[in-house]
C-alpha cells in the first residue's frame, strides 16, 4: 500500500501533569500564553494549550479528570512528564490504513474527538523508539 497522507507539523508536545493552575505558573513566568482549559471527556482529561508569543508553538499540558484516565495511570506509573508528540496530518484515515498494512499498532483503529476538535488516534510506543506518539487532523 502506497503512503497517501502526509504529515504537515509537529502539532504540538504534551505533558502529563497532576494540577493544571500549578504547573501553568512556571510558562506564566516563561512569558507564554495560556488558552482556556478544555474537557477532553472521551479521554478523561483537562488539556491546557500553552502557546509561543507567535502561535507557532504548543505545549499542551494534560490534567486526569478522574482516576480512570489514562493520564492519571501515566502519572501513578511514571509521575509527572512528556506524555506524547502530537503530529499533524492531512488525512488520518489514509494514516491509519496505511500504518496498519504496515503492522504499525494503535491504539484506535477508528479516529476520535480530541482536544479543538480534532480527529486523533495514537501509534503505540511498542512500534515507536519508546514515544507514545499521537496522529491528529484539523476538524
Amino acid at each position: 500500500m502506497d503512503r497517501n497522507f502526509k504529515i504537515l507539523k509537529i502539532d504540538h508536545v504534551a505533558i502529563a501533569v497532576y494540577d493544571l493552575k500549578t504547573s501553568k505558573s512556571l510558562f506564566d513566568l516563561l512569558g507564554m500564553n495560556a488558552n482556556n482549559i478544555e474537557s477532553v471527556d472521551s479521554e478523561n482529561v483537562n488539556v491546557l494549550k500553552i502557546h509561543s508569543d507567535n502561535n507557532d508553538h504548543t505545549i499542551e499540558l494534560l490534567e486526569p479528570q478522574n482516576d480512570n484516565s489514562v493520564v492519571k495511570k501515566f502519572l501513578n506509573k511514571k509521575g509527572q512528564g512528556m506524555h506524547h508528540i502530537a503530529l499533524e496530518v492531512d488525512n488520518i484515515q489514509n494514516a491509519i490504513s496505511y500504518l496498519k498494512s504496515n503492522n504499525v499498532t494503535l491504539i484506535y483503529e477508528t479516529p476520535q474527538i480530541g482536544a479543538d476538535k480534532k480527529l486523533i488516534t495514537f501509534i503505540h510506543p511498542n512500534s515507536t523508539p519508546g514515544v507514545l506518539i499521537e496522529l491528529c487532523q484539523k476538524p
